[in-house]
C-alpha cells in the first residue's frame, strides 16, 4: 500500500450502499474492479491484517487511491462492474475470454416465417432460441427441425424472387412455400409445431402429430398419415439419440470449475429445452495462484451480465460468494436458484462438466508444449534474442487482390498460445498501380508500425512477410523510414510449386536464404502463421471486391444514389438479382418509379 494512501479515512467516508469500486496504483492504473452489495463492508475486507490469497495481498500493497460508484441496485453494480472490466482489463481481475457470439436459433415472424442460424443482435421481428454451446450444435438442430417440419431457411431476398422450389424441396428439408406448394395454415401449424420443440415440448409434439395422423388415416388420407408417421419418427429417434435428457423442458446451465497442475477451466454446459446441448471450456487470464472458486465467481459476474440467465443453474462445488446468486436473480427479475445437484440426473451433467474440464485442460497443456516447442525451435534457427521466450510476438502480412483489383492487406498475430484473432488488422490499399504487390506491402507495414514508431503500439518480435526478395525489401524500407530498422524480419518465398516444406526464407540483410527441412517445427509454426494471414487477407479482399462489384455497375446509372442502391440490393439480394427482375418487379421497390426501373433494366441488360 503506497505510503500516502490511508484506508481508514477512505473507509470512514465509503456508503453501506451497492456500488462498484476502483483500486489504483501511484501511476493511475487499474488494478481491480469490484462490486458490492455494501460499498463499505467489501472495500474494508482489502485492509485487514491478513489475505488469505497472496495475489491479493500483492494488490493491496500497491494501492495508491480507490474510486467508488454508488449504484441503484445490485444487479447494476454487476452490469457496470462487468462494462469497467472489459474496457479496462485491471491487472488483478480474473478475464475471461468476452464471447458475445454464442449462436442461436431464429424463428422470424414474416407471413412464411424463416428458420435459420443467428449470431449477434437481436430483432423484436423474431423469436430465439439458445443460446447453443457452439455452432455445430445450431447446425445439428437446424437439420433435425428441416427434417422433421421441413421449414424455409432461406433469406427473404431470395424467398421473394423463386419461380420454382430450390434443392431442399426436393430432398424434402422444405415444405417449397416461396411457390405455393404448402398453404399458409399448414405452414404456420409446422411452425408452432418447431417452436414447441424448441421450448422443450417434445412429448406435446408428437401428441399432436399422433392426433393428425390418426385423423389422416381414417379419411383414408394414407400419403399425409404417412408424413405425420416419419415425423414422429424422428422425434423419437431424437429422444432416443440424446444421451442426457431431462424429464422436464427446462433451461439449465452447468458450471464446474477444475483446477489441475496450476491451470484453471471454468467448463459452462447448457441445457435447454430439457436436451443438453454440449458444453465449452472456458480458460481465465491474470489467474495466477487464483482458486477454482475466485475463478467461478469472475466467471458468472463476466458471463451473466451479457448473457441470457437460465431458469437454474448448477454448481460443482458450493457457492463461493452468495452475493453472486443475488446479483443474478436481481438482473433476471426472478429468483435463479444456483446450487449444487441433488438428482440423480444433475449429478450427471455436473460430472459431465467436470470430465470435460479436465479433458480440456489435458489438451491445452499438450498443445501449450507443442506450440513452445515450435517457438523454442523458431528462436534457435533465425538466432533471435533467447529472452523472448513464450511471449514471443509473430507479426504476418500478406497482399491478396485480383489481378489488382480491390487489393487487401492482412496482418495476424501470434503470441503465447497461438493465433490473437482480436489483434488481427486488415488494410485497404490505396493509390497505388494495380498489381503493385511491392508498393501495397510497404504501405501497409508503415500504416501497421507508425504508432510503434511514436512508442504507442506493441514491437512484435518477428515480422513475417509473406513473399520474396522484392517484397522483404520493401516492408524494410518502409521500416527503415519509421527507425524500426532494429525488428527482426523473415520473407518466406513459396517452393516449386508452391508445395508446402519447400518454402525458402528471405533474410533483409543480405544473408544466404535458409531452406528448413519439411519437418522442422520452426518451419511447421511458420506455415501456420503465413497460412493464416493468406486467410485473413483472401477472405477480406472478397469481401471488398463482392462490395465494389454489387455497386459499381448501378453508380454508374443515373438517379441511383446510396438509399436506392441500398434499397435494391436488400430488396433483390445482389445485382445478379437486379439483373434478372422485370420492369414491373423493380418498380415494386420503395423509391424506384417505373420510369427508373425502365432505365435500370435497359442499363442491365
Amino acid at each position: 500500500m503506497s505510503e500516502t494512501f490511508d484506508a481508514k479515512a477512505l473507509l470512514a467516508t465509503l456508503p453501506e450502499l451497492p456500488g462498484v469500486y476502483r483500486m489504483l496504483d501511484a501511476g493511475d492504473n487499474v488494478l481491480y474492479v469490484g462490486k458490492a452489495k455494501s460499498l463499505k463492508k467489501r472495500v474494508a475486507s482489502y485492509f485487514r491484517d491478513s489475505h488469505p490469497s497472496p495475489r491479493i495481498a500483492l494488490m493491496v500493497a500497491q494501492i495508491a487511491r480507490v474510486e467508488t460508484t454508488v449504484t441503484r441496485s445490485e444487479a447494476e453494480a454487476l452490469l457496470l462492474e462487468n462494462n469497467l472490466i472489459k474496457r479496462l482489463a485491471p491487472r488483478y481481475n480474473i478475464l475471461f475470454r468476452d464471447d458475445k457470439s454464442y449462436p442461436y436459433i431464429v424463428l422470424t415472424r414474416d407471413e412464411f416465417p424463416r428458420l435459420g442460424f443467428h449470431r449477434g443482435g437481436t430483432d423484436r421481428r423474431a423469436d430465439y432460441f439458445g443460446p447453443y454451446p457452439s455452432s455445430l450444435a445450431v447446425r445439428d438442430s437446424l437439420y433435425l427441425l428441416q427434417k422433421m417440419f421441413r421449414l424455409r431457411t432461406c433469406e427473404n431476398s431470395v424467398f421473394s424472387n423463386r419461380s420454382r422450389p430450390c434443392l431442399l424441396y426436393q430432398i424434402k428439408r422444405c415444405s417449397g412455400p416461396c411457390v405455393g406448394l404448402i398453404a399458409p395454415e399448414a405452414y404456420a401449424q409446422d411452425v408452432q409445431m418447431a417452436s414447441m420443440f424448441l421450448q422443450g415440448r417434445q412429448q406435446e409434439v408428437i401428441g399432436r402429430l399422433t392426433a393428425a395422423m390418426e385423423q389422416a388415416a381414417e379419411q383414408l388420407a394414407f400419403e399425409l398419415a404417412a408424413v405425420y408417421r416419419d415425423q414422429i419418427q424422428s422425434l423419437r429417434h431424437v429422444q432416443e439419440k440424446q444421451y442426457v435428457e431431462s424429464g422436464k423442458g427446462e433451461d439449465v446451465d452447468i458450471l464446474a470449475a477444475v483446477e489441475e497442475g496450476g491451470m484453471l477451466c471454468v467448463n459452462l454446459a447448457m441445457v435447454r429445452g430439457g436436451r443438453h446441448l454440449g458444453d465449452k471450456a472456458q480458460f481465465p487470464s491474470n489467474a495466477a495462484d487464483s482458486s477454482p472458486d475466485e475463478a467461478l465467481a469472475a466467471f458468472m459476474h463476466q458471463h451473466y451480465s451479457s448473457h441470457p440467465i437460465p431458469a437454474r443453474i448448477y454448481l460443482n462445488r458450493p457457492l463461493p460468494d452468495h452475493e453472486v446468486a443475488d446479483a443474478l436473480s436481481e438482473l433476471a427479475g426472478r429468483q435463479v436458484p444456483v446450487v449444487e445437484p441433488r438428482l440423480t440426473m444433475q449429478r450427471v451433467w455436473v460430472e459431465m462438466a467436470e470430465q470435460n474440464a479436465r479433458l480440456a485442460i489435458a489438451a491445452r497443456r499438450t498443445t501449450l508444449s507443442l506450440q513452445g516447442k515450435r517457438l523454442e525451435a523458431l528462436i534457435e534457427a533465425l538466432g533471435l534474442e533467447n529472452d523472448a521466450g513464450k511471449e514471443a510476438r509473430i507479426e504476418c502480412f500478406d497482399i491478396s487482390h485480383t489481378q489488382g483489383e480491390s487489393p487487401v492487406a492482412s496482418c495476424v498475430v501470434y503470441q503465447g498460445d497461438g493465433m490473437r484473432k482480436s489483434e488481427y488488422r486488415r488494410f485497404n490499399i490505396q493509390d497505388i498501380q494495380p498489381g503493385d504487390d511491392y508498393a501495397a506491402i510497404r504501405q501497409a507495414v508503415l500504416r501497421r508500425y507508425e504508432k510503434v514508431a511514436s512508442g504507442e503500439g506493441v514491437a512484435p518480435t518477428l515480422i513475417l512477410i509473406d513473399g520474396g526478395k522484392g517484397q522483404v525489401s520493401s516492408a524494410a524500407a518502409a521500416l527503415d523510414e519509421l527507425g524500426l530498422s532494429h525488428l527482426p524480419m523473415l520473407g518466406v518465398a513459396k517452393g516449386e510449386a508452391r508445395k508446402p516444406g519447400l518454402e525458402t526464407l528471405i533474410f533483409p540483410d543480405g544473408r544466404e536464404p535458409l531452406q528448413l527441412p519439411p519437418e522442422h517445427p520452426a518451419l511447421h509454426l511458420i506455415q501456420e502463421v503465413r497460412d493464416e494471414a493468406h486467410r485473413f487477407a483472401v477472405s477480406g479482399h472478397r469481401a471488398q471486391r463482392g462490395k465494389t462489384r454489387k455497386t459499381s455497375r448501378l453508380e454508374e446509372i443515373g438517379g441511383i444514389g446510396p438509399k436506392r442502391r441500398k434499397a435494391l440490393i436488400s430488396h433483390f439480394g445482389g445485382l445478379q438479382g437486379i439483373a434478372g427482375a422485370g420492369v414491373d418487379q423493380l418498380s415494386a421497390v420503395p423509391g424506384i418509379s417505373r420510369e427508373l426501373a425502365e432505365k435500370i433494366y435497359a442499363a442491365l441488360h
